[in-house]
């Protein structure tokens, strides 16, 4: 390249950085002081407590239940990069927080709650669809998008207390026994808690991303339904659609796929396994549209500075 194209090229990315900024910014702006209308609700309720996730690297097991000749081999692990933050409510939703949407008549009462339960345990007695219902209200009220997290978001947010439910046995082997003894254990280790009574917000210690309680006695839905593959067949099968799964993940100190409408899990409705303590949920609030413009061009920005450093670097190497 010649010195005067790289000159030409390096003035074109400094002049179009600063435009592209100034257009989201002036956008923004707009939003902000009401000269564009996008329909924004109004915020008549704060929002909950949230924490920021960072966007880090994790290892994480597939929560879809695997199969080779007719025995259930372990979910493959990998390490997943995840580059966008992920905002989500610090603590479980709790038994007040609920109440109001309960007292707005947008959410049904939580099944075995007694009115001496503390309003800052979590809401438990709560099936999916109640956690559905209590984050449409939640978005209204507040004027923000939230939503209940993927099982790989929940576990990109617990980082170091999200659980591994792997057996640990070779997926080649063909010795049921090693399967029974191995899942023997693990449900041995899954035994209910000596004391199963939901507990006040941080009862149960913080994750190392700042997520607290989970993995305590309050299990959390998820919007990841429960998917069977088997091995042995040419094709795997494709995301489902949770509109229409009946069968969702459950997450706390391990995985349990639960019925959509279940909400005492001691009640039934577990697919498989020992079923957990409480049934309970916690929302990601979803960045909105210029959230998102701002997120992009702050890593657009990154990568390009990065590379034209890279660039730059590798050139005075070759020059030396």
């Amino acid at each position: 390249m010649t010195p005067h194209a790289e000159t030409a090229g390096v003035s074109g990315i400094s002049i179009a950085i600063p435009l592209a900024l100034l257009a989201v910014l002036s956008a923004a702006l707009a939003v902000e002081t009401g000269l564009v209308n996008i329909g924004r609700r109004d915020a008549a309720l704060a929002a909950p407590e949230a924490v920021t996730i960072a966007p880090h690297e994790f290892e994480y097991r597939d929560a879809t239940e695997y199969f080779r000749s007719g025995l259930a081999v372990d979910a493959p692990k990998r390490r997943a990069s995840v580059r966008m933050p992920l905002t989500i409510m610090k603590y479980q939703t709790s038994l007040s927080e609920y109440g109001r949407c309960v007292a707005d008549g947008a959410c049904p009462e939580p099944e075995g709650r007694g009115t001496a339960s503390g309003g800052d345990t979590p809401v438990t007695g709560v099936s999916y669809e109640d956690a559905l219902r209590y984050a449409g209200w939640l978005s209204q009220r507040t004027g923000e998008d939230w939503r209940l997290p993927t099982d790989f978001e929940l576990a990109y947010a617990a980082d170091d207390r999200f659980p591994d439910d792997a057996l640990g046995v070779d997926a080649d082997s063909k010795n049921p026994a090693l399967r029974w003894l191995a899942d023997y254990e693990r449900e041995a280790r899954r035994t209910a808690s000596s004391d199963p009574a939901p507990q006040p917000r941080g009862s149960f210690g913080l994750s190392r991303t700042g997520l607290a309680d989970f993995g305590g006695n309050v299990w959390e839905w998820t919007s990841t339904c429960n998917k069977r593959i088997d091995l042995d067949k040419e094709s795997l099968a494709g995301e489902p659609d949770p509109a229409g799964c009946g069968i969702m993940i459950a997450a706390g100190r391990h995985r349990a796929p639960m019925s959509t409408f279940v909400r005492n899990p001691k009640g039934g409705g577990c697919s498989v396994g020992s079923p957990p303590d409480n049934l309970g949920f916690r929302l990601v609030r979803q960045a909105g549209f210029f959230e998102r413009i701002e997120d992009f061009t702050r890593r657009v920005v990154t990568d390009m500075i990065g590379g034209a450093i890279l660039r730059g670097v590798q050139r005075n190497d070759d020059e030396g």
